[in-house]
């Protein structure tokens, strides 16, 4: 009984750590339409009343046949700081051209710097804008997407913000500073200057633009697409949820705020609108399909406020448009209060370990200059924690060592007696001071912290593209060596093969296999022959899953493998226990 309560924890392990691999398998990239986007007008948001109309999904614009020609359509303001490369468009004033200048799309050297956003006309428009609603009955002439602002200021730097400025003929001026800091933040100041002779009612709103459902990964660990913090609560959506709300008109998620941002994430990069953190806005998430192609937005919209007549209004927001990066996430939150900015890096449900987690490793690594070394020292102090706990673990699956013999002899004694079986073996258990469920112990301990990590290091930008040594140029990614390839030895890549990646083995997973092979070897083995063999095929299997996990993950777990190993030895040794084999001897004192 012992033995299948043990085989059980064991399965049940293997199930929440892979289960989800198997059973969620990535659905199949979505196919790029023909390119025909663009933003057409005003649309009421659904629900607000006399709110004022904020611009809708897009739809109508011709399509360019390159983004340097899309690009080229507008007079536009230059980017340039340290991480980020592109323009503005001075035509609706977009910020829709931008590179980020510290990342590129693979290890290679000369690979592309990330292409970011997009505009309209391009293969897949991706931009941000900030504008103005008028409150219902109001008749005044707004900048929408195709003014042409003026500009002044030149390039646009962290040391040199921008002016945009449009007048409308009728005694209203329209301003927008541009700010930019070393990161990845635009500040936006919205201004209107009111020499029109009688009061108006404007409403400042900010909208970010996405045309075509992107290319993701499709893991349920992990989301990507629409999501925001309203009032410290976070809510995602994910893209198939509002293409599968779709009835032939916009879909609509409105949710009230006065607190929190707004935006669109991919795995490793955001763009996100910023409201003042104390005013209160309505936000929204839409989706609609116009010219056989996708188009989202995530926009929010401020109260309409009287401007009156001789006198001005503005409004602050922000707009990060860049990496994921949890440190600088972490100081913008504190630094402008915006709430739950962090909760951009998708850590999940174990969020309270995982964060945790990755600021050990952060740490260690700017300590020890490397992320493989820090994921050897994180493991080494997480062994130290738990260090009492498995100690008495590993002494008493020493024991159950020792009581092999008995239990076999116990096992051929009432064998036609399964109840009174039990009930010697309980007293065996009693008498020794041995816990049958031992051996469950170290793996279920190791569950949370492997799983955490796995987050940690799934969906934390610093691991991507993080070296370790040899032939392990990205923590984040399998490694890349194979058995199909010689381990790199042959003059070709690792072959592509669909579900059957599973076959390429690796070195760091083969030597996690025999690392979980050899302390296997140290723990009770099961006196039931069928038993037996599953436990033998354990590392095996583990071997083939983990082929496929991040490399950080498999040198965790192997060099996690090596310390229980070492560990256990120690223990089974002082006492009397034969590490090979034979009969136990007399224990040491």
């Amino acid at each position: 009984m012992e033995q299948r309560n043990l085989l059980l924890a064991i399965v049940l392990s293997v199930a929440i750590l892979f289960g989800f691999q198997m059973l969620f398998p990535p659905p199949p990239p979505p196919v790029q339409q023909p390119e025909t986007a663009g933003e057409q007008g005003s649309t009421p948001v659904p629900g607000a009343g006399t709110a004022p109309a904020i611009p809708g999904l897009s739809g109508g614009v011709p399509a360019a046949q390159v983004r340097e020609e899309a690009i080229g359509i507008s007079p536009r303001i230059e980017i340039e700081s340290d991480n980020l490369g592109g323009s503005i468009a001075l035509r609706g004033a977009k910020v829709d051209d931008l590179v980020l200048k510290q990342f590129r799309e693979t290890l290679d050297e000369d690979s592309p710097l990330i292409t970011y956003l997009s505009p309209e006309g391009s293969a897949n428009p991706y931009f941000a804008r900030f504008g103005w609603a008028a409150s219902p009955g109001t008749t005044v002439t707004l900048p929408d997407a195709q003014t042409l602002w003026q500009s002044e200021g030149g390039t646009l730097t962290p040391d040199n913000p921008v002016t945009l400025r449009w007048n409308n003929g009728e005694g209203l001026t329209f301003e927008q500073v541009f700010e930019l800091d070393e990161e990845y933040l635009f500040t936006v100041t919205q201004r209107v200057v009111n020499d029109a002779g009688q009061e108006v009612q404007l409403a400042p709103f900010g909208l970010i633009s996405r045309t075509n459902t992107p290319d993701i990964l499709g893991f349920f660990i992990l989301h990507e697409g629409p999501l925001g913090v309203f009032d410290e609560v976070l809510k995602e959506v994910d893209y198939d949820e509002l293409k599968d709300d779709f009835e032939g008109r916009d879909v609509v998620i409105e949710t009230p705020t006065t607190s929190g941002w707004i935006g669109i994430t991919d795995k490793y990069w955001l763009a996100a609108l910023i409201p003042d953190q104390s005013e209160a806005v309505m936000t929204r998430f839409l989706y609609n399909q116009r010219d056989g192609r996708d188009h989202y937005q995530t926009d929010l919209i401020y109260n309409a406020s009287a401007i009156p007549a001789g006198g001005s209004a503005e409004i602050t927001n922000r707009l990060f448009a860049g990496a994921k990066e949890v440190v600088k996430l972490d100081a913008y939150e504190e630094q402008f209060g915006i709430v739950g900015f962090d909760r951009a890096v998708d850590f999940g449900w174990f969020y309270y370990l995982t964060k945790p987690l990755f600021y050990a490793l952060h740490w260690l690594n700017a300590t020890l200059g490397n992320f493989g070394l820090a994921i050897l020292a994180l493991t080494v102090a997480i062994k130290l924690v738990f260090f009492p706990l498995a100690n008495k673990s590993y002494r008493s699956m020493a024991k159950m060592r020792k009581l092999q013999p008995q239990m076999l002899e116990l096992r051929e004694r009432f064998a036609e007696d399964k109840q009174r079986l039990n009930q010697e073996m309980m007293a065996l258990y009693k008498r020794e001071g041995a816990n049958p469920l031992s051996g469950c112990l170290p793996i279920l301990i190791q569950i949370p912290v492997f799983f955490a990590l796995y987050k940690v290091m799934f969906v934390t930008i610093e691991m991507r593209h993080a070296p370790f040594y040899g032939w392990i140029q990205d923590l984040s990614a399998p490694d890349p060596t194979s058995i199909l390839n010689g381990f790199g030895l042959l003059p070709w890549g690792v072959p592509e093969l669909g579900i059957l990646n599973l076959l390429n083995l690796g070195v760091w997973p083969l030597l996690m296999g025999i690392s979980m092979f050899l302390q296997q070897k140290l723990n009770p083995q099961p006196p039931d022959p069928v038993q037996a063999k599953i436990f033998l095929m354990m590392p095996i299997i583990f071997t083939f899953l983990l082929a496929t996990f991040p490399a950080g993950l498999v040198i965790y777990w192997t060099w996690n493998n090596v310390l229980s190993i070492a560990q256990q030895a120690i223990i089974m040794k002082r006492a009397g226990v034969p590490i090979g084999g034979g009969s136990a001897t007399k224990p040491t004192t």
